[in-house]
Protein backbone atom coordinates (compact mmCIF):
# COMPACT_ATOMS: atom_id res chain seq x y z
CA UNK A 1 0.00 0.00 0.00
CA UNK A 2 2.70 2.55 0.39
CA UNK A 3 4.88 1.26 -2.07
CA UNK A 4 1.33 2.09 -4.54
CA UNK A 5 1.03 5.51 -2.27
CA UNK A 6 4.98 6.77 -3.70
CA UNK A 7 4.52 5.64 -6.79
CA UNK A 8 1.23 7.04 -7.54
CA UNK A 9 2.57 10.60 -5.66
CA UNK A 10 5.88 10.44 -7.75
CA UNK A 11 4.28 9.95 -11.10
CA UNK A 12 2.09 12.78 -10.31
CA UNK A 13 4.98 15.17 -9.73
CA UNK A 14 6.50 14.17 -12.50
CA UNK A 15 3.86 14.71 -14.99
CA UNK A 16 4.48 18.43 -13.11
CA UNK A 17 0.58 18.34 -12.04
CA UNK A 18 0.50 20.88 -9.77
CA UNK A 19 0.80 20.27 -5.86
CA UNK A 20 -2.55 20.97 -4.48
CA UNK A 21 -4.31 18.84 -7.74
CA UNK A 22 -1.60 15.93 -7.47
CA UNK A 23 -2.62 15.99 -3.60
CA UNK A 24 -6.73 15.62 -4.39
CA UNK A 25 -5.95 13.31 -6.80
CA UNK A 26 -4.32 11.05 -4.84
CA UNK A 27 -6.47 11.20 -2.27
CA UNK A 28 -9.13 10.03 -4.57
CA UNK A 29 -7.21 7.36 -6.47
CA UNK A 30 -6.62 6.24 -2.84
CA UNK A 31 -10.42 5.94 -2.03
CA UNK A 32 -11.19 4.27 -5.04
CA UNK A 33 -8.55 1.21 -4.44
CA UNK A 34 -8.64 1.24 -0.81
CA UNK A 35 -11.80 2.01 0.47
CA UNK A 36 -15.18 0.61 0.74
CA UNK A 37 -17.17 3.99 1.19
CA UNK A 38 -16.86 6.91 -0.85
CA UNK A 39 -14.48 9.10 0.78
CA UNK A 40 -14.80 12.09 -1.68
CA UNK A 41 -18.22 12.75 -0.19
CA UNK A 42 -16.37 14.06 2.92
CA UNK A 43 -14.33 16.63 0.90
CA UNK A 44 -17.20 19.43 1.80
CA UNK A 45 -16.52 18.96 5.60
CA UNK A 46 -12.91 18.70 4.88
CA UNK A 47 -12.94 21.64 3.36
CA UNK A 48 -15.00 23.37 5.52
CA UNK A 49 -13.05 22.43 8.45
CA UNK A 50 -9.89 23.23 7.47
CA UNK A 51 -10.56 26.74 6.19
CA UNK A 52 -12.71 27.84 8.90
CA UNK A 53 -9.43 27.37 11.63
CA UNK A 54 -9.38 30.70 13.27
CA UNK A 55 -5.44 30.30 13.61
CA UNK A 56 -4.95 29.56 9.44
CA UNK A 57 -6.41 33.05 9.11
CA UNK A 58 -3.19 34.46 10.32
CA UNK A 59 -1.75 33.16 6.66
CA UNK A 60 -3.45 35.92 4.27
CA UNK A 61 -2.32 38.65 7.41
CA UNK A 62 1.11 37.51 6.74
CA UNK A 63 1.25 37.10 2.94
CA UNK A 64 -0.26 40.51 3.08
CA UNK A 65 2.16 42.26 5.11
CA UNK A 66 4.84 40.89 3.19
CA UNK A 67 3.28 41.85 -0.22
CA UNK A 68 3.13 45.63 1.84
CA UNK A 69 6.82 45.34 2.66
CA UNK A 70 7.88 45.00 -0.90
CA UNK A 71 5.71 47.01 -2.82
CA UNK A 72 6.15 50.03 -0.39
CA UNK A 73 9.98 50.35 -0.80
CA UNK A 74 10.85 49.49 3.17
CA UNK A 75 12.54 46.09 2.50
CA UNK A 76 14.86 47.87 -0.20
CA UNK A 77 15.11 50.91 1.94
CA UNK A 78 16.54 47.89 4.69
CA UNK A 79 18.73 46.21 2.29
CA UNK A 80 20.39 49.19 1.28
CA UNK A 81 21.09 49.95 5.46
CA UNK A 82 22.84 46.67 5.80
CA UNK A 83 24.85 47.12 3.05
CA UNK A 84 26.73 49.59 4.70
CA UNK A 85 27.38 47.47 8.24
CA UNK A 86 29.34 44.22 6.67
CA UNK A 87 31.77 45.33 3.65
CA UNK A 88 34.24 44.17 6.13
CA UNK A 89 33.44 40.49 6.29
CA UNK A 90 34.90 38.60 3.90
CA UNK A 91 32.42 37.69 1.39
CA UNK A 92 30.90 41.46 1.87
CA UNK A 93 27.32 41.59 0.43
CA UNK A 94 26.53 38.27 0.85
CA UNK A 95 26.31 38.73 4.76
CA UNK A 96 23.96 41.34 3.42
CA UNK A 97 21.91 38.90 1.75
CA UNK A 98 21.55 36.95 4.99
CA UNK A 99 21.18 39.48 7.55
CA UNK A 100 18.28 40.57 5.69
CA UNK A 101 16.58 37.84 5.13
CA UNK A 102 16.95 37.08 8.63
CA UNK A 103 15.35 40.48 9.50
CA UNK A 104 12.72 40.24 6.93
CA UNK A 105 12.18 36.89 8.38
CA UNK A 106 10.77 37.99 11.54
CA UNK A 107 8.20 40.22 9.79
CA UNK A 108 7.21 38.25 6.52
CA UNK A 109 6.31 34.64 7.92
CA UNK A 110 7.30 33.12 4.30
CA UNK A 111 10.28 31.69 3.05
CA UNK A 112 9.06 32.11 -0.23
CA UNK A 113 8.06 35.66 0.26
CA UNK A 114 11.87 36.11 1.91
CA UNK A 115 13.77 34.89 -0.67
CA UNK A 116 11.19 36.49 -3.67
CA UNK A 117 11.78 40.47 -1.20
CA UNK A 118 15.49 39.86 -0.96
CA UNK A 119 16.03 38.90 -4.16
CA UNK A 120 14.54 41.43 -6.07
CA UNK A 121 16.07 44.01 -4.25
CA UNK A 122 19.64 42.32 -4.15
CA UNK A 123 20.44 40.93 -7.41
CA UNK A 124 21.56 43.98 -9.19
CA UNK A 125 24.59 43.65 -6.78
CA UNK A 126 26.02 40.86 -8.96
CA UNK A 127 27.87 41.98 -11.92
CA UNK A 128 28.61 45.41 -10.28
CA UNK A 129 30.75 43.95 -7.26
CA UNK A 130 32.22 40.82 -9.44
CA UNK A 131 31.16 38.66 -7.02
CA UNK A 132 30.72 34.62 -7.60
CA UNK A 133 27.08 34.56 -9.00
CA UNK A 134 26.25 31.01 -7.79
CA UNK A 135 27.79 31.82 -3.82
CA UNK A 136 25.60 34.95 -4.57
CA UNK A 137 22.22 33.52 -5.99
CA UNK A 138 23.03 30.12 -3.23
CA UNK A 139 22.91 32.89 0.01
CA UNK A 140 19.72 34.34 -0.70
CA UNK A 141 17.53 31.28 -1.16
CA UNK A 142 19.55 30.08 1.83
CA UNK A 143 18.84 32.41 3.69
CA UNK A 144 15.67 33.06 2.22
CA UNK A 145 14.41 29.81 4.26
CA UNK A 146 15.08 31.57 7.55
CA UNK A 147 11.41 33.21 6.82
CA UNK A 148 10.03 29.95 8.51
CA UNK A 149 12.17 29.45 11.27
CA UNK A 150 12.73 32.88 12.44
CA UNK A 151 8.92 34.41 13.94
CA UNK A 152 6.48 34.59 13.05
CA UNK A 153 5.85 31.58 10.95
CA UNK A 154 3.46 30.18 8.79
CA UNK A 155 4.97 26.83 8.69
CA UNK A 156 4.84 27.21 12.60
CA UNK A 157 1.51 27.96 12.96
CA UNK A 158 0.13 24.60 10.37
CA UNK A 159 2.53 22.67 12.55
CA UNK A 160 0.71 23.54 16.08
CA UNK A 161 -2.82 23.07 14.54
CA UNK A 162 -1.66 19.80 13.01
CA UNK A 163 0.22 18.76 16.52
CA UNK A 164 -2.02 20.60 19.28
CA UNK A 165 1.30 22.69 20.19
CA UNK A 166 0.98 25.98 21.90
CA UNK A 167 2.36 28.86 18.63
CA UNK A 168 3.64 31.36 21.34
CA UNK A 169 6.20 28.55 22.48
CA UNK A 170 7.07 27.48 19.16
CA UNK A 171 7.32 31.32 18.35
CA UNK A 172 9.86 31.24 21.28
CA UNK A 173 11.95 28.49 20.21
CA UNK A 174 12.55 29.41 17.01
CA UNK A 175 14.33 32.62 17.93
CA UNK A 176 17.70 31.17 19.01
CA UNK A 177 17.93 27.78 16.56
CA UNK A 178 17.36 31.32 13.53
CA UNK A 179 20.12 33.34 14.48
CA UNK A 180 22.16 29.92 14.78
CA UNK A 181 21.52 29.37 11.73
CA UNK A 182 21.95 32.72 10.10
CA UNK A 183 24.94 32.94 11.58
CA UNK A 184 26.17 29.61 10.77
CA UNK A 185 25.03 30.68 6.91
CA UNK A 186 27.64 33.63 7.48
CA UNK A 187 30.40 31.53 8.95
CA UNK A 188 29.90 29.60 5.60
CA UNK A 189 30.47 32.39 3.39
CA UNK A 190 33.59 33.31 5.50
CA UNK A 191 35.09 30.00 5.05
CA UNK A 192 34.28 29.67 1.77
CA UNK A 193 36.01 33.01 0.47
CA UNK A 194 38.50 32.81 2.44
CA UNK A 195 39.74 29.62 0.99
CA UNK A 196 38.61 31.28 -2.26
CA UNK A 197 38.75 35.19 -2.09
CA UNK A 198 37.95 35.84 -5.72
CA UNK A 199 34.46 34.36 -5.01
CA UNK A 200 33.69 37.30 -2.26
CA UNK A 201 33.98 40.04 -4.69
CA UNK A 202 35.20 43.79 -5.00
CA UNK A 203 35.59 45.12 -0.69
CA UNK A 204 33.21 47.91 -0.42
CA UNK A 205 33.23 50.31 2.17
CA UNK A 206 31.14 52.89 4.44
CA UNK A 207 31.74 55.93 6.90
CA UNK A 208 30.19 55.69 10.24
CA UNK A 209 28.51 58.60 9.42
CA UNK A 210 26.58 56.87 6.61
CA UNK A 211 25.63 54.06 8.46
CA UNK A 212 24.52 55.78 11.67
CA UNK A 213 22.70 58.20 9.00
CA UNK A 214 20.99 54.78 7.62
CA UNK A 215 20.30 53.51 11.13
CA UNK A 216 16.62 55.27 10.83
CA UNK A 217 15.90 52.55 7.58
CA UNK A 218 16.15 49.62 10.05
CA UNK A 219 13.27 50.26 12.62
CA UNK A 220 10.52 49.69 10.34
CA UNK A 221 11.26 45.94 10.35
CA UNK A 222 11.53 46.03 14.06
CA UNK A 223 8.37 47.81 15.35
CA UNK A 224 6.48 45.78 12.73
CA UNK A 225 8.33 42.45 14.59
CA UNK A 226 7.67 44.46 18.04
CA UNK A 227 3.58 44.52 17.04
CA UNK A 228 3.62 41.25 15.74
CA UNK A 229 5.52 39.53 18.63
CA UNK A 230 5.67 41.69 21.59
CA UNK A 231 1.95 41.75 21.28
CA UNK A 232 1.69 38.07 22.11
CA UNK A 233 3.89 37.44 24.26
CA UNK A 234 2.44 40.82 26.28
CA UNK A 235 -0.98 39.17 26.06
CA UNK A 236 -3.18 41.52 24.22
CA UNK A 237 -3.23 39.34 20.90
CA UNK A 238 -3.50 35.63 19.98
CA UNK A 239 -1.25 34.67 17.27
CA UNK A 240 -4.25 35.55 14.11
CA UNK A 241 -5.06 39.22 15.60
CA UNK A 242 -0.90 39.78 16.18
CA UNK A 243 -0.95 39.15 12.55
CA UNK A 244 -3.43 41.78 11.65
CA UNK A 245 -1.59 44.01 13.68
CA UNK A 246 1.41 43.53 11.68
CA UNK A 247 -0.35 44.73 8.35
CA UNK A 248 -1.77 48.03 10.31
CA UNK A 249 1.94 48.69 12.05
CA UNK A 250 3.32 48.22 7.79
CA UNK A 251 0.31 50.35 6.39
CA UNK A 252 1.19 52.96 8.84
CA UNK A 253 4.52 53.02 8.51
CA UNK A 254 3.98 52.96 4.59
CA UNK A 255 1.89 55.92 5.13
CA UNK A 256 4.14 57.99 7.41
CA UNK A 257 6.74 57.30 3.90
CA UNK A 258 4.41 58.64 2.07
CA UNK A 259 4.43 54.76 -0.41
CA UNK A 260 1.01 54.03 0.50
CA UNK A 261 -1.03 54.38 -2.92
CA UNK A 262 -4.09 52.75 -4.35
CA UNK A 263 -1.53 50.94 -6.28
CA UNK A 264 0.26 50.15 -4.36
CA UNK A 265 -2.44 48.79 -2.10
CA UNK A 266 -4.38 46.64 -5.01
CA UNK A 267 -0.69 44.66 -6.08
CA UNK A 268 -0.15 43.59 -2.23
CA UNK A 269 -4.14 42.50 -2.29
CA UNK A 270 -3.82 41.10 -5.74
CA UNK A 271 -0.57 39.08 -4.47
CA UNK A 272 -1.93 38.36 -0.96
CA UNK A 273 -5.21 36.77 -2.83
CA UNK A 274 -2.62 34.76 -5.05
CA UNK A 275 -0.16 32.90 -2.57
CA UNK A 276 -3.13 32.80 0.16
CA UNK A 277 -5.13 30.67 -2.44
CA UNK A 278 -2.36 28.67 -4.04
CA UNK A 279 -1.81 27.94 0.03
CA UNK A 280 -5.12 27.08 1.03
CA UNK A 281 -5.68 24.92 -1.85
CA UNK A 282 -2.51 22.54 -1.15
CA UNK A 283 -3.40 22.82 2.75
CA UNK A 284 -7.18 21.29 1.63
CA UNK A 285 -6.07 18.77 -0.20
CA UNK A 286 -3.49 17.81 1.54
CA UNK A 287 -6.05 17.72 4.67
CA UNK A 288 -8.00 14.99 2.33
CA UNK A 289 -5.41 13.12 1.59
CA UNK A 290 -4.76 12.79 5.26
CA UNK A 291 -8.05 11.71 5.83
CA UNK A 292 -8.06 9.31 3.09
CA UNK A 293 -4.93 7.68 4.28
CA UNK A 294 -5.93 7.45 7.74
CA UNK A 295 -9.16 6.14 6.72
CA UNK A 296 -7.77 3.12 4.76
CA UNK A 297 -5.13 1.82 7.53
CA UNK A 298 -2.12 3.29 6.11
CA UNK A 299 -1.13 5.66 8.92
CA UNK A 300 -1.50 2.64 11.23
CA UNK A 301 0.67 0.85 8.74
CA UNK A 302 3.47 2.82 8.60
CA UNK A 303 2.89 3.57 12.75
CA UNK A 304 3.33 -0.28 13.39
CA UNK A 305 6.24 -0.76 11.00
CA UNK A 306 8.03 1.94 12.15
CA UNK A 307 7.76 0.80 15.98
CA UNK A 308 8.61 -3.26 14.67
CA UNK A 309 11.92 -1.70 13.76
CA UNK A 310 12.86 -1.47 17.32
CA UNK A 311 14.68 1.70 16.81
CA UNK A 312 16.83 3.82 19.34
CA UNK A 313 15.29 7.35 20.42
CA UNK A 314 18.57 8.28 18.28
CA UNK A 315 17.92 6.15 15.52
CA UNK A 316 14.67 7.29 15.62
CA UNK A 317 15.53 10.92 14.62
CA UNK A 318 18.00 9.78 12.02
CA UNK A 319 15.38 8.02 9.66
CA UNK A 320 13.22 10.47 10.46
CA UNK A 321 15.71 13.23 9.19
CA UNK A 322 16.50 11.10 6.24
CA UNK A 323 12.87 10.04 5.66
CA UNK A 324 12.12 13.94 5.41
CA UNK A 325 15.42 14.83 3.22
CA UNK A 326 14.23 12.48 0.31
CA UNK A 327 10.88 13.51 0.46
CA UNK A 328 11.79 17.29 0.53
CA UNK A 329 13.18 16.44 -2.88
CA UNK A 330 9.80 15.66 -4.44
CA UNK A 331 6.99 17.62 -2.28
CA UNK A 332 6.20 21.28 -1.61
CA UNK A 333 6.81 21.63 1.97
CA UNK A 334 3.51 22.77 3.23
CA UNK A 335 1.26 19.85 1.42
CA UNK A 336 4.54 17.47 3.09
CA UNK A 337 4.17 18.59 7.26
CA UNK A 338 -0.10 18.26 6.35
CA UNK A 339 0.53 14.71 4.68
CA UNK A 340 3.41 13.51 7.22
CA UNK A 341 3.34 15.20 10.34
CA UNK A 342 0.19 13.82 11.55
CA UNK A 343 1.25 10.31 11.27
CA UNK A 344 5.25 10.87 12.01
CA UNK A 345 4.81 13.29 15.30
CA UNK A 346 2.86 10.62 17.50
CA UNK A 347 5.64 8.47 16.91
CA UNK A 348 7.95 11.12 17.89
CA UNK A 349 6.05 12.42 21.03
CA UNK A 350 6.06 8.68 22.05
CA UNK A 351 9.67 8.38 21.71
CA UNK A 352 10.08 10.85 24.46
CA UNK A 353 10.81 13.77 21.73
CA UNK A 354 9.60 17.45 23.29
CA UNK A 355 6.75 18.61 20.12
CA UNK A 356 8.12 21.98 20.96
CA UNK A 357 11.54 20.85 19.99
CA UNK A 358 10.05 18.54 17.33
CA UNK A 359 8.58 20.99 15.58
CA UNK A 360 11.64 23.10 14.86
CA UNK A 361 13.30 20.13 13.74
CA UNK A 362 10.43 19.65 11.48
CA UNK A 363 11.24 23.28 10.67
CA UNK A 364 14.12 23.36 9.66
CA UNK A 365 13.95 19.71 7.52
CA UNK A 366 11.05 21.99 5.71
CA UNK A 367 13.96 24.66 5.09
CA UNK A 368 16.44 22.36 3.75
CA UNK A 369 13.76 20.91 1.33
CA UNK A 370 13.34 24.19 -0.19
CA UNK A 371 17.06 24.27 -1.24
CA UNK A 372 17.52 20.45 -2.18
CA UNK A 373 16.34 19.80 -6.00
CA UNK A 374 14.49 18.56 -7.97
CA UNK A 375 11.52 20.86 -6.32
CA UNK A 376 13.28 23.58 -3.94
CA UNK A 377 10.74 25.77 -4.51
CA UNK A 378 13.32 28.92 -3.54
CA UNK A 379 15.78 27.58 -6.49
CA UNK A 380 12.98 28.42 -8.49
CA UNK A 381 11.99 31.28 -6.98
CA UNK A 382 15.97 33.16 -7.08
CA UNK A 383 15.87 31.67 -10.28
CA UNK A 384 12.43 33.38 -11.95
CA UNK A 385 13.84 36.36 -9.67
CA UNK A 386 17.55 36.19 -12.20
CA UNK A 387 15.70 35.57 -15.31
CA UNK A 388 18.59 33.82 -17.37
CA UNK A 389 21.18 31.19 -17.16
CA UNK A 390 20.56 27.43 -15.86
CA UNK A 391 19.11 26.58 -12.36
CA UNK A 392 22.21 24.66 -12.01
CA UNK A 393 23.77 27.65 -11.06
CA UNK A 394 21.68 28.34 -7.87
CA UNK A 395 21.58 24.65 -6.96
CA UNK A 396 25.47 24.64 -6.88
CA UNK A 397 25.65 28.21 -4.70
CA UNK A 398 23.16 26.53 -2.09
CA UNK A 399 24.54 22.98 -1.82
CA UNK A 400 27.20 24.46 0.66
CA UNK A 401 23.94 25.96 2.69
CA UNK A 402 22.47 21.97 2.59
CA UNK A 403 25.14 21.05 4.70
CA UNK A 404 25.44 23.68 6.90
CA UNK A 405 21.67 22.98 7.82
CA UNK A 406 22.27 19.53 8.25
CA UNK A 407 24.72 20.72 10.61
CA UNK A 408 22.78 22.68 12.06
CA UNK A 409 20.54 19.36 12.68
CA UNK A 410 23.34 17.96 14.75
CA UNK A 411 23.68 21.14 16.82
CA UNK A 412 19.97 20.95 17.75
CA UNK A 413 20.34 17.11 18.61
CA UNK A 414 23.57 17.70 20.66
CA UNK A 415 21.89 20.88 22.71
CA UNK A 416 18.31 20.66 22.59
CA UNK A 417 18.70 23.54 25.22
CA UNK A 418 19.00 25.77 22.28
CA UNK A 419 15.46 25.33 21.20
CA UNK A 420 14.12 24.50 24.73
CA UNK A 421 15.72 27.40 26.51
CA UNK A 422 13.64 30.38 25.97
CA UNK A 423 10.18 28.48 26.12
CA UNK A 424 11.67 27.40 29.43
CA UNK A 425 12.25 30.68 30.74
CA UNK A 426 8.96 32.38 29.78
CA UNK A 427 7.01 29.11 31.67
CA UNK A 428 8.33 30.34 34.81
Amino acid sequence: MLGITLAILIGLLALAVPVAAGLGVLGLTLSAIYSKLPLSLAMGEIAWGTSNNFLLVAIPFFVLLGEILLRSGMAERMYNALVLWVPWLPGGLMHSNIAACAMFAATSGSSVATAATIGTVALGEVEKRGYSERLFLGTIAAGGTLGILIPPSINMIVYGVLTDTSIPKLYLAGFVPGLVLAALFSLTVVVICVARPRLGGAPTSATWQQRLAALPDLLPPLIIFLAVIGSIYAGWATATESAALGVIAAVAIAAWHRRLTLHTLLNAFEGTMRTTAMIMAILLAAYFLNFVITSIGLTGRVNGFITSLGLGKLELLVVVVIFYFILGMFMETLSMMVATVPIIAPIMFKAGYDPVWFGIVIIILMELAMITPPVGINLYVVQGLRKRGRIDDVIIGAAPFVLTMMLMLVVLSVWPEIAQWLPAMAAT
